[in-house]
C-alpha cells in the first residue's frame, strides 16, 4: 500500500512540474523565411496571389500527387478558399483562405487544418520590389500551440520543421518564376 501511495505522489509530482513548465513556455510560433527573384514586383505578385498557383511551388502539395484539391470563390480575392485531402499525414487535410490583399505588396491567409490534427495558424505571402527586375518575396506562417501542449514545442522546433518547407517552397517559386 505504501508503495502504491509513494508511486502516486511522484507521478502526481511529475504531471505538476510539467503542468506548471508548461505555464511558463511560449504558446506562439513565427516562421518567416524570404528569397530574391529576378522578376518585377507586379509579375511575382500576380502569380502568387492566385490559390491554383501555389500548389506548383508549395512542398506539401507536391508531396502527394494524388491530393485532392477544390477551390471555393474567386481565386486571388478576399474570401477564396482552397481545400486539400491527402491521405499523406504530412498533407493531410485542411483548407487555406485568403483573408486580406495589400494590392502590389501581401497577401494574408487563414490556415485551417483538419487532420492529422485539428489546428488553426495565419500566414502571409508578401513581394517588395529590390530593384526593377528583382523582388523580395517573404512567406511566413504564424501559429499558437494551446496550453499545455506548448510544452513539446522546444522538442518541435517549428522554426525548422517548418522552415526548410518554406525555404523548399520559396526555391520552387523563384525556379519557376524565373524560367
Amino acid at each position: 500500500m505504501k508503495f502504491i501511495k509513494g508511486i502516486l505522489i511522484v507521478l502526481i509530482l511529475i504531471v505538476s512540474i510539467v503542468l506548471i513548465a508548461a505555464y511558463f513556455m511560449p504558446k506562439d510560433y513565427a516562421i518567416q523565411r524570404e528569397i530574391t527573384i529576378n522578376k518585377p514586383v507586379d509579375s511575382v505578385f500576380n502569380y502568387v496571389k492566385y490559390l491554383k498557383n501555389q500548389n506548383q511551388f508549395s512542398v506539401w502539395a507536391n508531396i502527394d500527387p494524388k491530393m485532392k484539391s477544390t477551390y471555393k470563390g474567386t481565386d486571388g480575392t478576399v474570401g477564396s478558399i482552397s481545400a486539400w485531402e491527402s491521405d499523406v499525414k504530412e498533407v493531410g487535410v485542411g483548407e487555406q483562405e485568403i483573408t486580406k490583399i495589400t494590392e502590389g505588396k501581401r497577401i494574408d491567409f487563414a490556415l485551417r487544418f483538419k487532420k492529422p490534427m485539428d489546428d488553426t495558424a495565419v500566414g502571409f505571402m508578401s513581394t517588395e520590389a529590390v530593384s526593377g527586375n528583382q523582388t523580395k518575396v517573404k512567406w511566413g506562417i504564424n501559429g499558437v500551440f494551446p496550453y499545455p501542449m506548448n510544452i513539446m514545442m522546444p522538442m518541435m522546433n517549428m522554426d525548422t520543421m517548418i522552415g526548410k518547407d518554406l525555404d523548399k517552397g520559396l526555391e520552387n517559386l523563384k525556379a519557376h518564376m524565373e524560367k
